[in-house]
């Protein structure tokens, strides 16, 4: 990137005094722009100019005399500071605004406004774009030529592309649940803090990088108010595939829509920090929920106990627990008796302690790189006859196996194929680690699809998980969704009869899988039955 600070010519315009107000940047996305930058600039309101801190023009590797027009305007008299940098490679519209963004952060700006080049967008209006982010009202403007019906098409705008710009914001909107008049204008206004809170280097480096941060936005809670502003079409050249813009700007909403249902990884929008409980009905959750309700009160460990949910549901029942996890979500030692911060990647730790009546290790195993190891210290912690619920996704499963067959195999944000899973298990493959990690096996059982994560709550989600159900126990290989088991250590001894070998005594250490566990009664070598 080749660069070109400004030095001070005379007559420029002071500089806000700090503390007065907050630093006002505006960000000049230029490429092959020689014929319109200066005119685009020379537009910028006198009386405005003094409140700009820095003009940021970014050449992104222009074909013509650009970054040399650009250096030309920033040594007149009269103008504010501006930086000029120019990129040897084209990173395109998406990239250049990555770059602008950054900088403007690394230069201490507090408000940045998008302004492109090509005087398509009125620099005039400059002060009422930046007027409700210093009254503190959103953390974001746009400039909608949309606000004043029928001025688009007054302003030159083509028949053709204002009823694109319609039908896509009207399929935005009902997507996404929000209401603004129009998702494709580049004339914006960020907050500084709000984009360095958003993850926009992650998004694409097209035309579809402004629709990508209006679902950030969104997604984030944040404010978006919109004014009207003017439209202009002269004879600058469009660079937008318009077919091709539309088709990402809808993959884009769609894929979004899939990632929160946890289809997809999406990338761009920040996964959640806690893990969700799952309570529905027929979900790993509630099917170990269910197990400890049946359950005499004792000391539980919970490993990956996330935001305390589960933990809670279990003090409440009059269990004890420990909840360990590796990172701390705000409120979890509210919910449980005690928790420990530990990455299970380096085994379990000493401070989590021993003598634990239940663990319980719902989807936590394909987590890890080496569960065996895992499930071996896990069993350390249990007393003799202790139990170890677990769960762990069916790699299986229809969904999954379809994936593969069709060469459609990628990660989602949750589910069977959920991107953070570093090991899958079949039931035989899940049984192979339970017996090689010294426990036995004392309930084995298969869930149905969670229709109800996709579909909502209602009608047709809990008749296809009424009928994922009956499938699941039909062939819960194919059709069970996660497995959730009930194992205890293996306790097996060899002894050898002898004159000092009472034979009852040998009688009685029988391994007896249809007794009842109780805490607190643990008779060597003894276990309990299935639950």
């Amino acid at each position: 990137m080749e660069s070109h600070a400004d030095s001070p010519p005379r007559g420029r315009p002071a500089l806000p005094a700090q503390g007065t107000g907050p630093r006002i940047g505006v960000l000049v996305v230029a490429y092959n722009a020689e014929a319109t930058l200066e005119k685009t600039l020379d537009r910028i309101p006198q009386d405005f100019r003094s409140r700009i801190a820095e003009i940021l023009v970014l050449d992104d590797a222009s074909g013509d005399g650009t970054f040399t027009a650009a250096c030309r305007w920033s040594q007149r008299e009269g103008v504010p500071p501006t930086v000029v940098m120019r990129h040897t490679k084209n990173l395109g519209y998406g990239g250049n605004q990555k770059a602008g963004y950054a900088l403007a952060a690394e230069r201490g700006l507090d408000i940045v406004v998008l302004l492109h080049a090509d005087g398509q967008y009125a620099p005039e209006l400059l002060p009422e774009m930046v007027a409700p982010l210093e009254r503190g009202e959103c953390e974001a403007v746009f400039g909608s030529r949309m606000k004043d019906p029928g001025g688009a098409l007054r302003g030159g705008m083509p028949l053709y592309k204002w009823l694109g710009n319609r039908v896509l914001t009207r399929v935005e909107n009902g997507l996404l649940g929000s209401r603004l008049s129009e998702f494709h204008s580049g004339y914006r206004a960020y907050s500084v803090a709000a984009l360095r809170r958003l993850p926009v280097d992650r998004n694409t480096d097209a035309f579809d990088f402004d629709t990508q941060i209006i679902v950030q936005l969104l997604h984030a809670g944040m404010r978006i108010v919109e004014i009207p502003v003017p439209t202009h079409y002269g004879d600058e050249i469009c660079h937008v595939d318009g077919l091709r813009y539309a088709k990402d700007v809808v993959k884009d909403v769609l894929e979004y829509r899939l990632a929160l249902k946890g289809f997809g990884t999406c990338p761009w929008i920040p996964a959640p920090v806690a893990y969700a409980f799952k309570e529905d009905d027929g979900s790993s959750h509630a099917a170990v929920l269910r197990i400890m309700r049946t359950m005499p009160p004792g000391r539980v460990l919970d490993v990956g106990c996330s935001g305390g949910e589960f933990a809670a549901r279990l003090e409440a029942l009059g269990h004890t627990v420990t909840g360990l996890d590796h990172v701390e979500v705000p409120g979890v030692r509210t919910r449980c008796s005690r928790f420990v911060l530990a990455d299970l990647e380096r085994g379990v730790p000493a401070e989590a302690g021993e003598g634990y009546d239940y663990v319980v290790a719902a989807d936590v195993i394909e987590h890890l790189s080496r569960p065996e190891e895992v499930l071996r210290g896990l069993r350390s912690v249990l007393v003799p006859g202790g139990r170890l619920l677990l769960s762990v996704p069916n790699f299986g499963h229809w969904y999954a196996r379809l994936r593969v067959v069709v060469g459609a195999f990628g990660y989602d944000r949750r589910g069977i194929l959920d991107e953070t899973h570093l090991r899958f298990f079949t039931r035989a493959g899940l049984r192979r680690t339970i017996r090689s990690s010294g426990f036995d096996e004392l309930r084995l059982a298969a869930t149905g699809a969670p229709f109800w994560s996709v579909l909502g709550a209602g009608p047709l989600a809990g008749g296809l998980g009424a009928v994922s159900r009956l499938l699941t126990r039909v062939r819960p290989t194919l059709f069970g969704y996660q497995y959730v088991a009930v194992l205890t250590p293996h306790a097996a001894q060899t002894i050898v009869a002898g004159e000092h070998v009472d034979v009852q005594d040998v009688l009685n250490r029988q391994y007896v899988p249809g007794e009842q566990y109780v805490p607190g009664e643990r008779a060597a070598g003894r276990v309990g039955a299935p639950i």
